[in-house]
């Protein structure tokens, strides 16, 4: 993983104001601005895994929104177990209450469920995160949905390679907070191109994860 390479690549495209410009204008429009921008960084995840990467690429607006929303379908579904695990705090009071339960009593199945749950939630969040970004770049790679939920292939990926995507996920964590906080001091206005640049950056550290991910079963292969 060269994290100072995920960090520096955007400025090593001669043309990389102008693409920046454009590609965080098109970010502007809401909702489907925001899965531009997801499926453009799967399109730089993808040339870095296949090692094909030369410059930042150009627009291609159906290509990109098509491949965001397929992430977003995704990550959808990979969330829906964080909507399970919220019920107990939810419906465990109503019962309590139903029962007509004292106050102490609803306290403490308050008190209760909430700290398991919320611990529970914490650490799958957590781990669909890093989980989440195997999927991510194995969907810019085969360019499918049905990719982000070959379970086994993505478990694979991120087991055989479980340094490389902590390091991704610590690395688009920096990489969005940098982008926040730059594009902040500009009265906002800013954020139109740091977030343009961070879509990249975070498809970079996804291409070279997997990259690492595919590579691992040749270094690992006895001499």
């Amino acid at each position: 993983m060269d994290l100072g390479l995920a960090f520096t690549f955007v400025f090593r495209d001669e043309n990389w104001l102008q693409k920046v410009l454009i590609n965080g204008l098109i970010g502007l429009i809401p909702v489907v601005g925001q899965l531009y921008l997801l499926g453009w960084a799967l399109e730089v995840a993808r040339q870095v895994a296949l090692d094909q990467y030369t410059v930042l690429p150009d627009v291609d607006f159906n290509t990109y929104l098509r491949r965001g929303f397929h992430a977003f379908v995704v990550g959808l579904a990979y969330s829906l177990p964080l909507w399970v695990l919220a019920l107990p705090m939810v419906l465990l009071p109503m019962i309590g209450t139903a029962l007509n339960l004292n106050e102490d009593a609803l306290a403490a199945i308050t008190l209760i469920s909430s700290i398991c749950c919320g611990g529970l939630i914490l650490l799958y969040s957590i781990f669909m995160g890093l989980l989440l970004q195997t999927a991510y770049a194995h969907i810019a790679v085969k360019d499918t949905l049905n990719a982000g939920f070959e379970l086994a292939e993505v478990f694979r990926l991120f087991r055989v390679a479980i340094g490389a995507w902590l390091l991704a996920f610590v690395g688009v964590i920096i990489a969005g907070f940098a982008a926040s906080l730059i594009g902040s001091i500009a009265c906002g206005i800013g954020i139109i191109f740091t977030m343009a640049i961070y879509f990249p950056v975070m498809g970079h550290l996804y291409g070279q994860a997997y990259r690492q991910a595919q590579m691992a079963p040749v270094l690992n292969t006895p001499a």
